[in-house]
């Protein structure tokens, strides 16, 4: 009986923190701060403050919406490339900073550093934003309006506060006369939002053609989360290191038309809809423990409160019981396989008419375990009916996982520069990214992408990203501007510093 009990209770736990842990929790390392000299936080004056307050204010105010692929608001992009000149003019005006415009509304900018010989890296955001729509805002979305110290508006989180974080953060540092030693870019994609295809594919392919490599690359992704991960009392801030991958399929089926009155056994409405039952009705594998998340769990075992620590640091023993419990709400679904989404159904033209053909949408978000090919043939081995026709619109494999051991200089960059501006924060950790990013057009250019936004999310921001009443906190934002700062100061570095032998190494 005691047996029994015991394992309940271990039960009991498992759900409660499986239930709890967002989407947004991937792959761990804890780690402790870096080796070596911290920066202490760049402090800006009363002026200063204000000033990047407002140019985020005004940022926001510009309805730069991407809504499909080649269909932009270019009357917004436009305005908003004025704008960032207007607002940093040191920026613009630099003699070691080039400006250039790609794929039409994107920008590049080269900062070239005083050695030439370091390898560069890159800064990545994007302006585009999602479409918003008055109706269920607090404030109007493109209003820019101030409440209790957050800023409201589509792009607060995704991702102009990154635009004018890097570009604020530069401004800055010119006016504190100072130069970068080691070269970087700042790319600025115009369409992200709806694949990158016009801008991140433009300046990648431009910065490959004229043989560019990068130490690393760092784009929006995962964040600091306070009080997201249940069993964690103490922030967190989780660094992606890859992207699940992605294929979108066109299901039809064609059969002949005909009157309502004499209608057929089965028509493609019918014969369709049974087919996107069976792909809902039998989901994809589980492969947790085959892929990169498993080591979140064990790595973040130490920061996991009695007796989840336990649980978490012997996952030999308990992942499957840890997997199944975390197929029970979508975020931690998403953790454990390939998912998949039926997003578009199409058919029929009038009440009393057959109709001829039924198409339907269906998007799959790719497991690292996975690939491209081998969900395919588990989808058509699901659909299992050959009048219903598979047509691929696109698909990519999940994205390699980016290094993030001692030696690796981007992510221990990143690493020192969160412990440095986030100092509360408990563990940082690589993670997988379930969303996709301008990053996984720049491949060819470096092995080391990494996904992390300066912001610091609880548990009720999530569903802003993309929701309704999207906002920073001010603070928040200052800490991001900060983050740009101290990350462009550390990148100086010709190197890592060694690490210090400890005790029972000596």
């Amino acid at each position: 009986m005691m047996a029994r009990c015991g394992r309940a209770a271990v039960l009991v736990w498992l759900g409660l923190v499986a239930i709890g842990v967002t989407a947004l929790l991937r792959v761990g390392l804890v780690s402790e701060p870096p080796q070596g000299a911290r920066r202490r936080p760049v402090g800006f004056s009363a002026l200063e403050k204000e000033q990047l307050r407002e140019a985020l204010r005004g940022a926001v105010k510009i309805p730069t919406v991407s809504f499909s692929p080649g269909n932009v608001t270019t009357s917004a992009m436009e305005e908003f490339g004025a704008y960032i000149q207007k607002v940093f003019p040191r920026v613009f005006s630099s003699s070691f900073v080039h400006h250039e415009m790609v794929g039409g509304y994107s920008h590049l900018f080269t900062v070239h550093g005083s050695d030439p010989h370091l390898q560069p890296y890159m800064l990545l955001a994007h302006l585009d934003v999602v479409p918003a729509s008055d109706e269920g805002w607090e404030v109007p979305p493109f209003s820019g309006q101030e409440r209790d110290g957050f800023l409201y508006g589509r792009g607060t989180l995704d991702n102009k506060n990154a635009v004018m974080g890097i570009l604020q953060a530069m401004d800055f540092l010119l006016k504190r006369n100072h130069r970068p030693i080691r070269s970087f870019y700042i790319a600025i994609g115009h369409d992200e939002e709806v694949s990158g295809h016009d801008g991140a594919r433009k300046i990648a392919a431009k910065l490959e053609s004229a043989g560019v490599r990068l130490a690393f690359l760092i784009d929006e992704g995962l964040a600091v989360l306070d009080g997201v991960v249940k069993g964690i009392k103490r922030p967190v801030a989780l660094v992606g290191t890859t992207e699940k991958g992605s294929i979108t399929l066109t299901l039809t089926v064609q059969r002949d038309p005909g009157h309502s009155s004499v209608p057929p056994k089965e028509t493609s409405i019918g014969i369709l809809a049974a087919a996107v039952s069976r792909l809902e009705q039998n989901p994809m594998p589980s492969l947790f423990g085959k892929g990169p998340e498993l080591a979140t769990f064990e790595q973040l075992a130490t920061q996991f409160t009695f007796p989840l620590n336990i649980v978490m640091a012997n996952l030999w023993l308990f992942a499957p019981v840890v997997g199944r419990i975390l197929e029970w709400e979508p975020s931690t679904n998403a953790l454990v396989r390939t998912t998949t989404a039926v997003t578009l159904f199409q058919a029929g033209v009038k009440a009393n008419i057959i109709p001829p053909f039924a198409n339907a949408t269906v998007n799959f978000r790719i497991h690292p375990a996975q690939t491209v090919e081998e969900v395919l043939e588990l989808t058509r081995a699901v659909i299992a009916d050959d009048r219903v026709k598979i047509r691929v619109q696109e698909a990519f494999n999940p994205l390699p996982v980016s290094p993030h051991d001692e030696g690796s200089f981007g992510f221990q960059i990143i690493r020192r520069t969160i412990h440095e501006v986030f100092s509360d924060v408990s563990a940082i950790a690589p993670g997988v990214c379930i969303g996709n990013t301008d990053s996984r057009h720049y491949l060819n250019l470096t092995s080391s992408i990494y996904r992390f936004s300066p912001i610091w999310l609880k548990a009720e921001d999530l569903g802003r990203i993309h929701g309704l009443n999207e906002r920073i906190s001010l603070e928040t934002y200052e800490r991001g501007v900060q983050f740009y700062l101290h990350l462009i100061q550390n990148s100086d570095l010709p190197e890592l510093p060694k690490p210090h032998k400890s005790l029972h190494e000596l």
